[in-house]
C-alpha cells in the first residue's frame, strides 16, 4: 500500500538557487544561515533507505553519461532520455524535469557548460518537489515553465498545466496503474486541456485577480503567483509527485494511488466504453471523501441496461452516495453526486454535500449555495407531480433534470441554478441523450444493503403499478427473500 506520511517542511532559512539565468532567494533565516543549509542537511530528511534508493537511481544515470561530454558524477538530459524515463513520460515533460534539477544546488552555482547535474542538485530537487513546502516548490515549478530570467506569462503556465496532465495520464498508462479506467478516452486532448484550465483558473494574478477571458494569458506571473498557485491548488503538487514517483521509478511507496484513481468495477463478464476516463475520474474523487475514493461500482449503464427509468430507479435506490452523468446530443457530458441514497418519494432529498458538475467542454464543481435544500429528487409512477430525477432548482426548472421519458431532460439555470449556483450544463436547456451511467463510490453500509434487497416488482415500478391496477395483491410482501443488492453491481 503507497501511504502519503507527513513529513516535515524545511523553513526558517535562507537559500539562493541559480540557474537557467535566474537568482532566486527562498526563505527568510538568521543571518548567517543564507548558506548553512547543505545539499546533506536536505536530503538528511530523508530515510537512510530512501536516500539510497535515490543514490542508486543518480549512480544508474550517471553511469550512463556521455563520456568526455558530461563531468564525473554526473548526468545529462540524454541520459536521462535514454533511461527508462524516457519511456514513461512525454519528451517534453523529461525536459521540463531536468531543467529543473539545476536548481538543485544549495551553493548556488550555476550548472556546468555542459548542464549536467550533480548529485547535489539531483537530491535537493528530488527533496524539494516531493517533501518541500510550495515556498520551496514554486522555483522549481517555475524552472519547469519557462528557464527564461524573470516572471513568466499566463500561457506558459497554462502549456505547463497541459503537459503535466498529459503526463499523469501518459505514466499512470505505461506503469498498468489505471486501475481499469481508460487512460485516452474520445476526446481525451480536450479533456486534458479541459483540466489543465480548470487548475490554471484557481491561480490569483497579481493583485488578486482571477483568470478571465483570452486576455489573460498575457499576464506576468512571478514566483509569488506560483507559489500562490502550489500552495492553493494542490493537484500541482500531487500530480508532480505522480510524475516524478511513476517517471523516475523512485520512492513509489510514499504515493497511495488509490486514493487518486479508484479501482474500478463493473458486472462480470460485461463490456463498457465508459463516459469516464482516467482524468475525469481523478478530477471528480478529489471532491469525495477518502472512503469514497477507493472503489467505484457501475450501478447502471443505459448501453448495458437498456434505456429505461424503470431499470434506472430500480438499480440505483438505496445504494449509498452515487455519481450520475450523462452526455447530451450536444457532446456536453455533465452530471451530479448524490451524498445520500436515492429513494423514490415526492420530496425533495439529500444534503449539503450533493454537488453538480461538468466534464465536457468544461471541467467544474458546482456546490451548494445555501439558498435551498432541494438536493436530489426522484420520483416514479405518480399523476400530480413531476416524474424523474433531479438536482437542484425546482419542479420544471430543475439544474439537472433527466425525464422519466428516458432520453429527455433539461438544464434551467438563468443565470445560474440556485440550489448549486450552476450555468446551464447541456448544449440546449432542453437536450436528448442517448447515454448515461451511474457509479456507487466506495462500499455500501449494512443498512444500504439491507433497504438494496429487492424483488423485480421493486426493480419495475410500473409492472407494480399494473398488477396493482388489475387487482392483484402484493400477499408475499414482508417473507420474500430477496437477492443480494451486490449481485446487480459487483
Amino acid at each position: 500500500m503507497w501511504e502519503l506520511p507527513g513529513w516535515p517542511v524545511c523553513q526558517g532559512d535562507t537559500e539562493s538557487w541559480s540557474g537557467a539565468g535566474r537568482k532566486v532567494s527562498l526563505g527568510q533565516g538568521a543571518m548567517g544561515n543564507s548558506r548553512s543549509r547543505s545539499a546533506r542537511s536536505l536530503c538528511s530528511r530523508f530515510l537512510p533507505e530512501e536516500q539510497a534508493e535515490i543514490d542508486r537511481l543518480f549512480d544508474a544515470l550517471s553511469s550512463a553519461a556521455d563520456g568526455a561530454e558530461t563531468p564525473p558524477r554526473s548526468f545529462s538530459l540524454k541520459a536521462l532520455q535514454q533511461s527508462h524515463v524516457g519511456e514513461a513520460l512525454p519528451p517534453e515533460m523529461v525536459s521540463r524535469l531536468y531543467d529543473s534539477m539545476w536548481w538543485g544546488d544549495p551553493a548556488g552555482r550555476p550548472p556546468g557548460p555542459s548542464g549536467a547535474v550533480s548529485r547535489e542538485q539531483f537530491s535537493v530537487w528530488m527533496w524539494r518537489l516531493l517533501r518541500g513546502s510550495s515556498e520551496e516548490k514554486s522555483p522549481v515549478v517555475l524552472s519547469m515553465i519557462s528557464a527564461a530570467e524573470g516572471p513568466v506569462k499566463a500561457r506558459e503556465v497554462q502549456k505547463f498545466a497541459e503537459d503535466l496532465v498529459d503526463s499523469v495520464v501518459h505514466v499512470l498508462t505505461h506503469r498498468q496503474e489505471l486501475r481499469g479506467w481508460a487512460g485516452k478516452a474520445t476526446g481525451a486532448p480536450v479533456r486534458t486541456q479541459a483540466l489543465a484550465a480548470q487548475l490554471v483558473s484557481e491561480m490569483k494574478l497579481p493583485g488578486g485577480e482571477r483568470p478571465q477571458g483570452p486576455q489573460w494569458l498575457d499576464s506576468d506571473c512571478d514566483r509569488a503567483v506560483i507559489e500562490d498557485w502550489v500552495f492553493r491548488v494542490p493537484h500541482v503538487a500531487l500530480f508532480l509527485r505522480v510524475v516524478i514517483h511513476g517517471g523516475l521509478l523512485v520512492l513509489r511507496g510514499s504515493l497511495d494511488l488509490a486514493t487518486l484513481v479508484p479501482e474500478r468495477q463493473v458486472e462480470p463478464g460485461r463490456e463498457l466504453e465508459s463516459l469516464l476516463d482516467v482524468l475525469t475520474v481523478i478530477f471528480l474523487s478529489s471532491h469525495l471523501t477518502p472512503e469514497q475514493r477507493q472503489r467505484w461500482r457501475l450501478l447502471f449503464a443505459s448501453h448495458l441496461h437498456g434505456q429505461s427509468f424503470s431499470q434506472l430507479c430500480g438499480r440505483v435506490t438505496h445504494r449509498g452516495p452515487c455519481l450520475a452523468l450523462l452526455e447530451d446530443r450536444g457532446g456536453h457530458v455533465f452530471g451530479g453526486f448524490s451524498s445520500c441514497s436515492w429513494e423514490v418519494k415526492p420530496q425533495f432529498q439529500g444534503d449539503s454535500k450533493c454537488f453538480l458538475f461538468s466534464i465536457t467542454p468544461s471541467m467544474a464543481v458546482y456546490t451548494p449555495t445555501g439558498y435551498n435544500d432541494h438536493y436530489m429528487y426522484l420520483n416514479h409512477g405518480q399523476q400530480t407531480i413531476p416524474n424523474g430525477l433531479g438536482m437542484g432548482g425546482q419542479h420544471g426548472y430543475f439544474g439537472l433534470w433527466v425525464d422519466a421519458d428516458f432520453g429527455n431532460g433539461h438544464s434551467k439555470a438563468k443565470p445560474t441554478c440556485t440550489t448549486y449556483n450552476s450555468p446551464q450544463l447541456s448544449a440546449e436547456e432542453n437536450f436528448r441523450f442517448e447515454k448515461m451511467e451511474v457509479w456507487a463510490v466506495g462500499d455500501p453500509s449494512e443498512s444500504e444493503l439491507a433497504q438494496g434487497k429487492k424483488s423485480v416488482l421493486d426493480a419495475d415500478p410500473e409492472a407494480q403499478a399494473l398488477l396493482e391496477a388489475a387487482g392483484r395483491t402484493r400477499h408475499s410482501e414482508g417473507f420474500r427473500e430477496a437477492p443480494d443488492s451486490d449481485s446487480a453491481a459487483a
